[in-house]
């Protein structure tokens, strides 16, 4: 009994049941929950992002529109009153007249502050309100009618826009020096002026001006528009950027034009002093540091053209910052700015996390727990089975496990009692059977052994065979030699097989002044579609040594041959071919296969589809009437493109094709190198393309440029 009680119990390097079966339970849970609370978190985060981008784009979208409404209008009043001049409703001579016409713009246009007309006497009169959202306001009608200078006086009105009485007088008022005049005269154009301040009202305003000329090109006077900026500030006060986030808007020199924040100052001082503030010397942190960033990072504001999304770190804290600028063709040069802060956002993320970490607490109590009560359960049952087991180890095969509740255990229970009365008799008989499956394996090792050394023997064969077609396809390849001793002409070849062997074919031979460029695809790739392109390459060479030159006898021979090998292979393969020849600057293209690229000198592509210039060589024994050719002429600087379908056939890991207008696109940015350099360039970018996709098609390109001057034969 003591053996046994030994053999049973676990020694120090050990590891009891209960924990095997606990600590693996336990750590599914702890892991599983803490993945899902670490998901919810991250995907709490991407969507706290998302949101504050939507956000973000949605109120700057909002904003743009409102301000680019707001804007246009003084510059619509303006060209309305331009065209109303030659109708006889405004008159530069006689700008009494004017008043009626600009009080109605004044009541259809609610947001300027005031219209008015200036004229090159230097007579002035305008009619609206200084600060329109002022409700205390009424509007006046200020004029300086005396040439050259004088008082600019303002009029009360009645309600129908009639002057009353005078209200006050501005002496030494000469119009033509004031900025909304100057500015027009000086780009001879509608714009904006300077944005200023209104000294009686602290308030931001600017003018938006269209000169007029009469049709001797004579500036006669100036059409002008007031707005007052508060409008601008009161609607972005209006929306809800978050809980902290704010909205600004700036001049590419800083200078505030309005913000969100309801207590912001938009100028500093009083009366003659007053100046506007800057967004990069504010007080509130938000704005400044957002602004210093931006020119720390554009070096100057007016550098940012389109719209942009930064994040930025103020105090451990991320904000999110977007920018977007605002223009007209009148100067107008503003830049919305959007800054939400992170933690507006994330304070429920935050909860959400640490409500997970306590539910994964109490989750792992009570999963050690249970595991513990079901494991001491499980274990006393096996701890029986594990004694009567050590039992029959030690000899003593008389052994009977109790019944149980539960159905595995009772099954198991059955299983080792019914184990245990076979296992007897299994004793005598199984030192025979050992005896006649190891004479059974030794003679199924014996057939495998010699199975193996078959199929290494056919590999060896099958192996030598590939590797002796591929050296013959590289060795019938034209050598860099061949093709550098070819006067007035720069080639470059490339071929790469997918597999072993490949069925692409190219080759380029000369003779008596005469360059043929040939290529062709052989359908599929391997034994024999290499076969096939060797077969090919040396019809190739007979036709052109025996110096045939007609291309329909040249691609009808060649078809015949081939097709008859085809046929005494039993073989279903086929090729397309193109054939060119090049003589005394002109190139003849005969064969079907894939478009002939075309470059001129300047990089200018022109494409030539074969289709109807041949058809697949080996499909049928003749297609003479088939066949066709085209005649280009090459200029110095001019040449062609050769390729097989594995290029524009290329795919990348997304599934996309390479294309024939990228390769087109790389050769005519590369066409003023040599042919080399132009092959090497769009290999380059294929396999940049490719990236470590596979290659699924043989790929083979073939460059030909024109150098020097070539002397035509008469």
């Amino acid at each position: 009994m003591v053996s046994q009680k030994r053999a049973i119990a676990p020694s120090r390097r050990q590891i009891g049941l209960s924990r095997v079966l606990v600590v693996p339970f336990v750590l599914q849970i702890v892991a599983a929950v803490g993945w899902v609370g670490y998901l919810s978190y991250r995907n709490g985060q991407k969507t706290v992002n998302d949101l504050a981008s939507q956000l973000q784009h949605s109120i700057s979208a909002r904003v743009y529109d409102r301000v680019q409404n707001y804007i246009e209008t003084p510059p619509l009043v303006n060209q309305l009153n331009h065209d109303a001049v030659p109708l006889g409703l405004l008159d530069f001579d006689d700008l009494e007249r004017s008043r009626p016409y600009l009080w109605k713009q004044l009541l259809r246009f609610s947001a300027i502050g005031h219209a008015g007309i200036a004229n090159e006497k230097g007579e002035y009169l305008r009619m609206g309100w200084v600060n329109r959202l002022d409700v205390s306001e009424k509007p006046q009608l200020a004029q300086q009618l005396t040439p050259g200078g004088g008082d600019l006086i303002y009029y009360n009105l009645d309600a129908d826009g009639n002057p009353t009485e005078i209200e006050r007088s501005q002496p030494n008022y000469d119009v033509r020096i004031r900025p909304f005049y100057t500015v027009v005269v000086e780009k001879k154009q509608a714009a904006w002026s300077d944005v200023y301040i209104n000294l009686a009202y602290g308030t931001l305003q600017m003018n938006a001006s269209q000169p007029y000329y009469n049709p001797e090109g004579k500036l006669i006077g100036v059409l002008t528009c007031r707005i007052g900026l508060d409008q601008i500030r009161g609607f972005l006060q209006t929306l809800s950027i978050g809980k902290s986030g704010q909205i600004f808007i700036i001049e590419p020199d800083g200078k505030l034009i309005a913000s969100s924040l309801k207590n912001q100052a938009l100028s500093l001082g009083k009366g003659q002093d007053q100046k506007r503030i800057k967004a990069q010397d504010d007080s509130n942190p938000l704005m400044s540091k957002s602004v210093v960033y931006l020119l720390d990072r554009f070096k100057r504001l007016d550098n940012i053209k389109e719209t942009v999304q930064l994040n930025l770190n103020l105090n451990g804290q991320r904000q999110f910052l977007q920018v977007s600028p605002l223009t007209d063709k009148y100067g107008l040069n503003w830049l919305i700015v959007v800054v939400v802060p992170e933690s507006d956002f994330m304070s429920q993320i935050y909860a959400n996390t640490r409500n997970t970490i306590l539910l994964c607490i109490a989750a792992l109590i009570a999963s050690i727990g249970l595991g513990f009560l079901s494991a001491n359960k499980i274990t006393r049952r096996i701890l029986q089975i594990a004694k009567a087991s050590e039992n029959i180890a030690g000899g003593a095969l008389n052994q009977n496990i109790n019944h149980s509740k539960i159905f595995e255990f009772e099954t198991l229970a059955n299983s080792f009692n019914s184990m245990a009365q076979q296992l007897k008799e299994s004793f005598e008989t199984l030192e025979y059977k050992v005896t006649e499956r190891t004479s059974e394996l030794a003679t199924a090792n014996q057939e495998i052994a010699e199975l193996n050394k078959r199929l290494k023997a056919e590999n060896r064969r099958m192996s030598s065979e590939l590797d002796l077609i591929k050296q013959m396809q590289q060795l019938i390849l034209p050598k860099p030699a061949e093709l550098a001793a070819i006067k007035d002409l720069d080639i470059a070849g490339f071929m790469e097989a997918a597999d072993e062997v490949g069925g692409d074919y190219y080759d380029v031979l000369f003779n008596d002044g005469v360059v043929t460029l040939c290529i062709g695809d052989v359908t599929g790739h391997g034994l024999e579609s290499g076969i096939l392109m060797v077969m090919t390459q040396s019809v190739v060479r007979t036709l052109h040594e025996i110096r045939e030159s007609d291309p329909v006898r040249f691609l009808d021979t060649l078809n015949r041959t081939i097709y008859q090998n085809i046929q005494r292979m039993n073989s279903d393969k086929n090729l397309t071919l193109a054939i060119l020849n090049y003589a005394d600057g002109k190139i003849s293209i005969s064969g079907q296969h894939e478009e002939t690229i075309v470059v001129r000198k300047s990089g200018k592509i022109e494409r030539i589809d074969t289709m109807d210039l041949g058809f697949p060589i080996g499909l049928d024994e003749d297609i003479s009437a088939l066949i066709g050719h085209i005649l280009v002429e090459l200029e110095p600087g001019d040449g062609v493109v050769l390729y097989t379908d594995g290029i524009p056939e290329a795919r990348n890991i997304h599934k996309k094709f390479y294309g024939i207008e990228r390769l087109c696109e790389v050769v005519s940015q590369n066409w003023h190198l040599s042919a080399e350099e132009i092959k090497q360039a769009a290999i380059d970018d294929l396999r940049e393309f490719i990236g470590e996709q596979k290659v699924f098609d043989d790929i083979t390109l073939l460059v030909l440029k024109q150098q020097g001057n070539i002397v035509h034969n008469l």
